[in-house]
């Protein structure tokens, strides 16, 4: 089949349907606690396809490999830490034969998640070990066959350029996401304005830049917003978590319904989104309902942070607005110079 490159289709789509969650689909599949997702490439590698097969089905235009926690910081924690070039390879094979057997273009993201060290100067982890261990990451990934690189759900600015230094030395295109969890921030202090800044100052740029995770739908498109409003020109990623995680009968719950994911993936578009997913607790179920809500729709205005309340669900006071930390600060600082 002849298909366009991912840049092509993000160039001339008006927006791209990317996949949901991982891990929570996982733990539904028999995932247990404290495993490595990512060793099921190996140990289970048909319930992996099974998981990208069922995106597919749902209208997923982009799946994402198995390989979020792959790099050899991760894999540590697993005594796994030499097996970065296998596992990644095997992960992107599997999404690959999915994506390849689709009949219609389906695009492989390499999900790189974060290494789950602190960088200096706060931490002890190096910028140039930082860029190794993406950089090995991204080559395993290409060699494995995925059409872009996703960095995704990093909070630190030091974290986030070694990632696209890293990953840019495969010569492939590089998506990149935050997660902005900590009342509109990421858990290191970065706003979404302050992310859409950063990401114009890197060596080299990102094909799409946005949001995943966070804290649900509502605050997601909150996000968009001051991305999108910060860079105008970017092409921004939306993969918000379906709704609130709840624990009922010792299990995480996600509240989101399909038809709350329906709007959240209009809204998200209205807001300037062109790449539309879910994290946590997104199923396929809830992915075929976002296909279904962006079929035949054509960008709306942008959307007010009220009506964003109104229909998703609340928002934090940094999305009106009100930067309370900011407030703090100089409370402080004034206090400091009476």
């Amino acid at each position: 089949m002849n298909r366009p490159s991912f840049t092509e289709a993000l160039a001339t789509r008006p927006w791209l349907l990317a996949d949901g969650a991982t891990g929570t689909n996982y733990f539904q599949m028999g995932l247990e606690s404290g495993d490595a997702p990512e060793m099921w490439n190996f140990e289970h590698p048909e319930r992996v396809r099974e998981l990208h097969r069922e995106f597919i089905a749902a209208g997923a235009d982009i799946v994402l490999t198995n390989s979020f926690g792959g790099n050899r910081h991760r894999l540590k924690l697993h005594n796994a830490q030499d097996r970065v070039r296998e596992l990644n390879m095997a992960a992107a094979k599997n999404a690959r034969r999915e994506a390849d057997s689709a009949g219609r273009p389906v695009y492989v993201g390499g999900s790189m998640g974060p290494t789950g060290e602190i960088f200096e100067p706060v931490g002890t982890l190096s910028h140039d070990e930082g860029v190794a261990a993406f950089a090995e990451q991204a080559a395993a990934l290409k060699e494995g066959g995925v059409d872009v690189l996703w960095i995704e759900t990093m909070s630190s600015e030091e974290e986030l350029r070694a990632a696209v230094e890293g990953a840019s030395k495969a010569g492939l295109p590089i998506v990149t996401t935050m997660s902005f969890d900590t009342n509109g921030r990421t858990m290191m202090g970065i706003t979404p304005k302050a992310f859409g800044a950063l990401t114009a100052s890197l060596a080299t740029q990102p094909v799409a830049i946005g949001a995943n995770c966070g804290v649900g739908a509502s605050e997601l498109v909150a996000t968009v917003l001051g991305i999108t409003e910060a860079r105008p020109d970017a092409a921004v990623v939306a993969k918000g978590n379906c709704g609130i995680p709840q624990y009922v009968d010792g299990h995480i719950h996600y509240t989101g319904t399909p038809d709350l994911m329906a709007d959240y993936a209009r809204i998200a578009l209205d807001a300037g989104a062109r790449i539309i997913g879910g994290c946590c607790g997104t199923s396929p179920e809830h992915l075929v309902a976002m296909r279904q809500s962006l079929e035949g729709y054509s960008r709306g205005d942008r959307p007010s942070v009220a009506l964003i309340e109104q229909r998703l669900g609340p928002v934090s006071e940094l999305a009106k607005g009100i930067d309370t930390a900011a407030a703090g600060a100089a409370r402080r600082e004034r206090r400091r110079a009476n």
